[in-house]
């Protein structure tokens, strides 16, 4: 059998489309933010991530599944590689890419960083795991810490010789963060003194870098009881202390054997023990669950495009399978001596493959879509244009998390599928992506928690403000599509499908606004995974109209564009109509498992 060819991680054709053809990448550059790139500076950070992707992570993936990191002597030892790793991702300028150049940053969008991130995360997502929350807690305290702050642990975290975490969970209250019991004693010199304990916190600690530091939910002693009472803390794993670093009594408890991401360790924390853990709050006293929710949502989105990258990279796998394992001969033919065809030749095969392009590419559009809005809510040239880009933003957030993780694993089974009985040996490497991959549904707020989200407070925010924003912006994809020369058919069905989640939306927030909360919210996972199909149909037509607009340039790739045109067509015809299904269904108020006693189980 000829072996398959060496993955790409991610289709660099498919790359640039989202960001050039479907969306228009370089009209950022008017914006004053980034008015010092182009196409050109774009081009060169994407390429070094994909190199350094290819040629650099991939290889480590495997050898770092192999050998989780180990808990000897009060430390965790990662795996060795990530010594020469991560010095490697620091220079390549990852910590701080979005940040402005006065923190060391290169004030890249948001949309660049993302899709070129996602060659890391598909090439090792353990590895990229350590930039992505170091970023993510570094810029919690650019945001809201004072210059002292950003002078004692800030500029260390950036410049990549410390790495950071977000320490929210704990083992009694789990995703109810209103019962977070982790304490915060004034100290008096500016400093809190921190006790309390920390569950599955991500990189919590490595012997890579000198330093961890831990951005820290806890309540400050007297403070009221809930998120209310909560602040934000940056607690270190080792302190400054007289130019030198001192331990801060910061311990780990335990080490989280995982399934899944096993090069980076998921640890218990245990703040104070000795009653010498210090801390410095970061932000306003009362506001650390609001603070807080700048890396949580930053990380929704990491975790969206790590879900992507993950059906990725095994979706070109298993591409690269079927198109070089022959087996059985096509339907009809009866010689046997005939010699046998690759597996892509058998309608079922490609039935599996098209629909991870379909997901693999409709969630990486989303993706992108949503890293453009937060482009523009940040850096748009008007108020009202950084507005309304913000309620888009929040509107997709959870979509952007929750979509990728959820039908990424089952793109992922399918590319398990498509390799049969190697699939299921540890031999291919399919199986691991698959474990992998349903961490993507629990971290940061499981999918039940993002379809609260969503329905309870996203659709409904500033009176219906963000769900009439994303219905007009169907609304110019369909004219686009119209335009282009699409099946108007299909426009046809996105318009009615958002009228009818649209009316339905209308129905549900009536009822909350009645008082009758359980009912608006009884089926809230299925709204989920009906806005999700209409956000990703709307995603796919914005690529039809892409690809036939590229049709119509000529000048080569049609190949590409009538492969965008089947897989638009697949997810418009085969998933679409399953909103309709869906609505009804949040309608009827059917209340089977609401009505469920715990005793009938």
């Amino acid at each position: 059998m000829t072996a398959p060819a060496s993955n790409p991680l991610l289709s660099d054709r498919d790359v640039d489309f989202q960001l050039y053809e479907v969306l228009d990448l370089e009209s950022l550059c008017q914006l004053p933010a980034f008015a010092d790139h182009s196409r050109e500076t774009f081009t060169l950070f994407l390429d070094s991530t994909r190199r350094y992707a290819r040629d650099v992570l991939f290889p480590t993936y495997r050898l770092m599944d192999n050998e989780p990191p180990t808990f000897r002597d009060g430390r965790v030892h990662v795996h060795p590689l990530m010594r020469k790793l991560y010095p490697q991702l620091v220079d390549l300028g990852l910590l701080s890419a979005t940040r402005p150049t006065d923190v060391g940053g290169q004030q890249l969008p948001l949309t660049v960083y993302s899709l070129a991130s996602a060659y890391l995360m598909a090439g090792n997502l353990s590895a990229y795991g350590y930039i992505g929350l170091t970023s993510g807690a570094a810029h919690l305290i650019e945001a809201f810490g004072d210059p002292a702050l950003k002078d004692l642990l800030m500029s260390r975290m950036y410049q990549g010789e410390w790495t950071g975490t977000m320490a929210l969970t704990e083992p009694q209250a789990g995703s109810s963060l209103a019962d977070v019991r982790t304490k915060a004693t004034p100290v008096g010199d500016g400093t809190y003194r921190i006790t309390g304990s920390k569950i599955f916190i991500s990189g919590g600690d490595q012997d890579f870098t000198e330093n961890v530091v831990h951005l820290t939910l806890a309540r400050i002693e007297g403070a009221p009881a809930g998120v209310k009472g909560l602040s934000l803390f940056a607690v270190p794993s080792r302190r400054p202390e007289g130019g030198r670093l001192v331990d801060n009594d910061v311990r780990v408890a335990g080490v989280i054997h995982k399934i899944g991401w096993k090069g980076l360790p998921s640890l218990a924390l245990n703040y104070g023990e000795g009653g010498d853990c210090r801390g410095w709050r970061v932000g306003e006293a009362g506001k650390g669950l609001a603070h807080m929710f700048q890396m949580m949502n930053e990380a929704r989105i990491m975790v969206g495009l790590n879900g992507v990258a993950t059906a990725s990279v095994a979706y070109h796998e298993s591409l690269a399978y079927a198109q070089s394992r022959p087996q059985g001969r096509p339907a009809g033919e009866k010689d046997a001596s005939r010699p046998q065809r690759p597996i892509i030749e058998h309608a079922d095969v490609r039935r599996m493959l098209l629909r991870q392009k379909a997901i693999v590419e409709g969630g990486l559009s989303l993706l992108a879509a949503a890293s453009w809005y937060a482009d523009l809510a940040a850096h748009g040239k008007t108020e009202e244009e950084r507005r309304r880009s913000g309620l888009l933003l929040d509107l997709l957030t959870p979509l952007a998390k929750t979509f990728p993780a959820e039908k990424g694993f089952e793109a992922n089974t399918l590319s398990v599928q498509v390799h049969g009985g190697y699939g299921y040996s540890s031999e291919y490497l399919p199986e691991a992506w698959l474990r992998d991959q349903k961490l993507n549904s629990i971290h940061e707020g499981t999918t039940g928690i993002q379809g609260l989200d969503l329905l309870g407070r996203k659709v409904v925010a500033a009176g219906g403000a963000a769900l009439q924003a994303f219905a007009e912006e169907i609304g110019a994809t369909v004219e686009r599509a119209r335009r282009a020369g699409v099946d108007p058919a299909w426009g046809e069905a996105l318009s009615q499908a958002t009228q009818e989640v649209v009316a339905l939306t209308m129905e549900l927030g009536a009822a909350g606004m009645a008082g009758e909360v359980e009912r608006m919210l009884r089926h809230s996972a299925h709204y989920m995974e009906l806005f999700s199909a209409l956000a990703v149909s709307w995603r796919w037509l914005a690529q039809a109209a892409a690809a036939r607009e590229g049709l119509a340039r000529g000048g080569g790739g049609q190949d590409f564009y009538e492969g965008k045109l089947a897989a638009a067509q697949y997810w418009l015809h085969t998933e679409l109509p399953r909103v309709s299904i869906l609505v009804t269904l949040c309608r009827s108020g059917e209340d089977s498992y609401t009505r469920m006693r715990p005793e009938w189980f």
